[in-house]
């Protein structure tokens, strides 16, 4: 084995340029292949971080009304967004009076449009989300400040003009520094607002960015904004509890709306972790592109690979007839060229898989995802590589075995 891999190197020496012309090849193959699987692999951890941020144990009811159906074909999952009917301020607050199960309700208003912060001779891009919360949300959300305070109760009665910046608005109105926002007062259209607190960064997602959002006392959002789109978040004091308060949760909201039994209800309770594996589903066609994609590409590095083989033998036709004529067997002969067609493909592979590895994970920087090694992908990208080289050397080695030594020897 030892002898045949020193053959398989010495000859990739001896041929360096072709070699490296396959290596890349196959390289690319598994490149396309380990690389969009690994993307996918960071978006899945980017969706399951993301929507599961507000924890296991919180759902939410709201208008935005999620739909799951089988693509064409039943291949594929399509999702569809409808807005039901926008829940009213009343509505919100009878549900958090009424609800009686065991733990925290909190109203959320999301004012349509988008505002721009100033402060100074600074201000932000027109795209800031405004928040109104109450006394829960930010302990349902789990958002912890990284400078100040959250509201107080006199604040949040009053609905007094002070607000909550996310890391975002801080990295544009003072340079990110949170402890230099505390105090200031910046400008939210014609109101004057009192920077009381600065929130962690939590990313953004699909849903919203609450980076790039201020968060208002919620009376003071409905004060200035008016009214806009309520979300009831729940938070229950135990995940196994969780099924039976969403069905309380849309019994006691359709009880609220009046609604008639048996008709679809214009609102819907999500919960975060259900809410990414569906997104989650949706990346199934992108993963099978992928393979096909990778197999395209390997089956080109299957031809090139068994086109240089064959070359290869045509080349040593007298070395294989001096070795024949030496002694040595057929089945030695097929090992060593065996033993080089895969050791070029592995080499293409090993290269394929660092770059698909390094390309996947660029990825996971704009998603803010630590680095994934998809180790499932990679053993299959190694695997690949096995096969590409058997199936490109078995021919050529059969052919360099099976070669007459007088006819051999006589070969110029």
């Amino acid at each position: 084995m030892l002898f045949n891999l020193s053959l398989a190197f010495r000859a990739v020496r001896t041929n360096l340029l072709r070699s490296i012309l396959t290596i890349l090849i196959i390289g690319l193959g598994i490149m396309a292949l380990v690389g969009i699987l690994t993307s996918i692999e960071v978006i899945n951890a980017a969706l399951t971080s993301n929507f599961s941020e507000m924890g296991a144990n919180t759902f939410q009811i709201t208008n935005v009304i999620l739909k799951q159906k089988r693509g064409k074909g039943g291949h594929g999952v399509e999702l569809s967004w409808n807005s039901g009917k926008e829940i009213s301020y009343d509505e919100a607050r009878a549900f958090k009076e009424r609800y009686q199960l065991p733990g925290q309700v909190s109203i959320q208003l999301r004012t349509g449009g988008m505002a721009t912060a100033v402060y100074n001779d600074k201000k932000t891009n027109p795209n800031l989300s405004i928040f109104g919360t109450d006394d829960a949300y930010f302990h349902i959300s789990a958002t912890k400040l990284s400078a100040g305070r959250s509201f107080s109760p006199y604040e949040l009665e009053a609905g007094s003009p002070v607000c909550v910046l996310g890391s975002g608005v801080v990295s544009k109105l003072f340079k990110g520094k949170a402890r230099d926002a505390i105090g200031k007062t910046i400008s939210l259209g014609p109101a004057k607002i009192r920077v009381v607190g600065v929130a962690e960064s939590k990313g953004g997602n699909m849903m919203m960015n609450t980076d790039n959002a201020v968060f208002l006392p919620l009376e003071a959002a409905r004060s200035l904004y008016g009214g806009g789109s309520y979300v009831i978040n729940v938070a229950v004091p135990d995940v196994k509890q969780k099924p039976l308060a969403m069905d309380e949760a849309e019994g006691l909201f359709r009880s609220i709306r009046k609604l008639p039994l048996g008709t679809a209800p214009d609102f819907s309770v999500n919960q975060n972790d259900s809410l990414a594996s569906m997104l989650i589903d949706n990346l199934s066609t992108v993963r099978w592109a992928a393979l096909i994609v990778g197999l395209i590409t390997l089956l080109g590095s299957v031809i090139g690979l068994m086109n240089i083989m064959l070359v290869s033998v045509a080349e040593r036709t007298r070395e294989i007839g001096i070795s024949k004529a030496l002694g040595a067997k057929s089945s030695v002969i097929k090992g060593q060229f065996l033993t080089e067609s895969i050791l070029i493909s592995l080499l293409g592979g090993a290269l394929g898989v660092v770059l698909g590895i390094l390309t996947g994970n660029a990825v996971g920087l704009a998603f803010k995802v630590g680095f994934i090694m998809p180790w499932i992908w990679i053993g299959a990208g190694f695997a690949l590589c096995t096969l590409v080289g058997i199936l490109s050397g078995i021919y050529p080695a059969l052919k360099a075995s099976r070669l007459d030594p007088i006819v051999a020897l006589r070969y110029e």
